[in-house]
Parts: structure tokens; C-alpha cells; sequence
């Protein structure tokens, strides 16, 4: 039985049961790195450019972590899912990156995946993939059905307030059953489910007792309708989900505060910050906290920034009752 190895990290965290049931279809068996720590980390930023991301070094730490215990690395190519934007240019580039970290590194399954070029293309990808398994297409398209269908459940439990962690299977990410208060948590779920990454964010807040509001639950629609006032179209998919969840939330006086997660580096999150600032103001008086991190971020500083913001609404909420 092939190994095929899945770096826990970037689109890992909105693809993966997608990927497990569509190799495991297929015969194969997926192994997952292990969660971050900080060997996985230091593998990253030691190999990886200075100017890259925090998110493509944990991504790199990943990979390396898998050396000699896979048969192949899946590093896929995701340039657009869906007709009218794009993925963020870290993943187009992402296969040849990994390809150019270790020559000692499994065959990466680099596969392209474009939704712009249509649904033809997009399962001619989905058969070349499978072909490293199989030549049986019967057999690749019901694994990928079988997988869209694992995928759509996961993305209902998110929709109905699972946290991403939780529809995953790690249940210790359970949002609290009885919060004091709301606090909308945006940014990718790269950054904000990954524990060493993010410090501990989620399991803080709810310490404080805050019920956490991501961009996954606020449905498809809502977001579109949410961004629709916006001059100009985005064309990030992943940047408007973060600003259509924004301005839903917003909208609708769900939440007493939001935490806007941002990976220093990161061009279309800088971007897509000063837009936020700017547009929801004109919305409502919530608080937004940016929270900036990289490989140099300090535990102390985040709890610091964190108590801060949380006393300050806090102090706010007691204004107005």
C-alpha cells in the first residue's frame, strides 16, 4: 500500500477530508505530519527564503518532517477554485518550492488545479492525480465523488458553529456552550487552528469565557451578499471570505469584538487589512484588533495585546448596560 504524505498545514486545514477519502479510495494510505512544534518550525525558516511567509516556512517544516516516511509528498497546485478569483500566488508556486527543498524529499504530486479553465480541466487534473494510483477512471472519479461528498459534510459542521479543529476530529476545540461574550476570530484557518502558530489563540479566548465566530460558518452566500457593496470586485477567494465574514457579522450585531489574524509577509492580508479598517467603520462601532505574527512572535505579547482588547470590551459593554 502506498504512503502518501499530507503536510498539516495551509489548505490542509480546508481540503483534508477531501484528500484522505479520495487516496484512501484509491488504496493508498495518508500520512499526516505531525502537528507544529518547534523542530517542525525551525526546519522551515532554516530552509526556506527570508522574504516567504510565515505559513509557507511552517508549510516547508511540514514536508521536511515527512522525509523517508512517505512514498510521495501531495503539494498540490491550487491556482483558482471558483470561475472569477484566485487562490493566493503562494500556492501556485508551492510544488516547485517543495521540489527545490531537499533532494533526499519523496516525488511531489504536484497536480494543477484551475477552476477558471472550467470543469473539463479541473477533472482532467482530478484523473491525472488518481493515475499515480490507478489508470481506472471509474475507479478515480468515485473516489473524488466520494471525497466531494466528505468535504461537504465537513463544511456543514462548520457551518453550524463547529470550529475547524473540531470538524476535524481534535474535539478539544469545542466552542463553549454557555460564552459571555462573542468575539469574531478572521484570517486563514492556517494561522488560527494551528495551535503553535496562532499561541494558543482560540483556547485563550475561550478561557475568558468568548464563544469564537470564524469565517467557515457564515455561509457562501452571505458572504457574496456581504462584499457586494464594495466598489471593486475581490479577486483573492480566501481574502473575501475573511472581509465577507467581516462585514456579515457586522451587519447582523453578531459578535463584541474581532481579531483579524495577519502572517507579517503576507501581501494580500496587508492589503485587504487597511480595506477592513477602512469599510468597517462605516458599519458599526464593534472594536477590530489586528494581530500581526511571525516566527519572532511572543507569547507574552500576544497575551498582553490579547487581555488588553478583551478588558477594553469589557469596560465598554459595562458603559452601555
Amino acid at each position: 500500500m502506498p504512503k502518501i504524505g499530507v503536510p498539516r498545514a495551509l489548505l490542509y486545514y480546508k481540503y483534508f477530508p477531501l484528500w484522505k477519502t479520495f487516496f484512501e479510495g484509491l488504496g493508498a494510505e495518508v500520512v499526516v505530519s505531525p502537528p507544529t512544534n518547534k523542530r517542525i518550525l525551525n526546519l522551515g525558516t532554516e530552509t526556506a527564503e527570508s522574504e516567504a511567509c510565515l505559513p509557507v516556512k511552517v508549510f516547508y517544516g511540514h514536508a521536511l518532517a515527512l522525509k523517508g516516511e512517505v512514498d510521495a509528498l501531495f503539494v498540490p497546485r491550487v491556482v483558482s477554485v471558483e470561475g472569477k478569483a484566485y487562490t493566493c500566488p503562494k500556492f501556485l508556486g508551492l510544488p516547485d518550492m517543495i521540489k527545490a527543498l531537499d533532494d533526499d524529499l519523496p516525488p511531489v504530486l504536484g497536480t494543477t488545479f484551475n477552476l477558471r479553465q472550467g470543469w473539463r480541466r479541473f477533472f482532467a487534473s482530478i484523473y491525472e492525480l488518481g493515475s499515480h494510483l490507478t489508470r481506472n477512471p471509474l475507479k478515480i472519479l468515485r473516489a473524488f465523488y466520494n471525497g466531494a461528498r466528505e468535504l461537504k459534510i465537513f463544511d456543514q459542521k462548520l457551518r453550524e458553529g463547529s470550529l475547524v479543529p473540531e470538524a476535524l476530529g481534535e474535539t478539544d476545540f469545542k466552542n463553549l456552550a454557555n460564552p459571555t461574550l462573542t468575539i469574531g476570530v478572521v484570517g486563514h484557518p492556517y494561522n488560527i487552528f494551528d495551535s503553535y502558530v496562532s499561541m494558543n489563540l482560540v483556547k485563550r479566548l475561550h478561557r475568558r469565557g468568548a464563544k469564537v465566530l470564524t469565517p467557515e460558518m457564515v455561509p457562501p452566500e452571505a458572504i457574496e451578499e456581504s462584499i457586494s457593496s464594495l466598489p471593486k470586485s475581490l479577486f483573492w477567494t480566501y481574502e473575501k471570505d475573511v472581509v465577507g465574514a467581516i462585514f456579515y457579522w457586522l451587519e447582523n450585531n453578531m459578535v463584541n469584538g474581532i481579531i483579524y489574524m495577519i502572517s507579517f509577509a503576507c501581501g494580500p492580508d496587508s492589503l485587504i487589512q487597511v480595506l477592513v479598517e477602512q469599510e468597517a467603520r462605516k458599519i458599526s462601532p464593534v472594536p477590530l484588533m489586528p494581530l500581526v505574527i511571525d516566527e519572532h512572535s511572543g507569547e507574552a505579547g500576544l497575551v498582553t495585546r490579547l487581555e488588553a482588547f478583551l478588558d477594553m470590551i469589557d469596560r465598554k459593554r459595562a458603559r452601555v448596560h
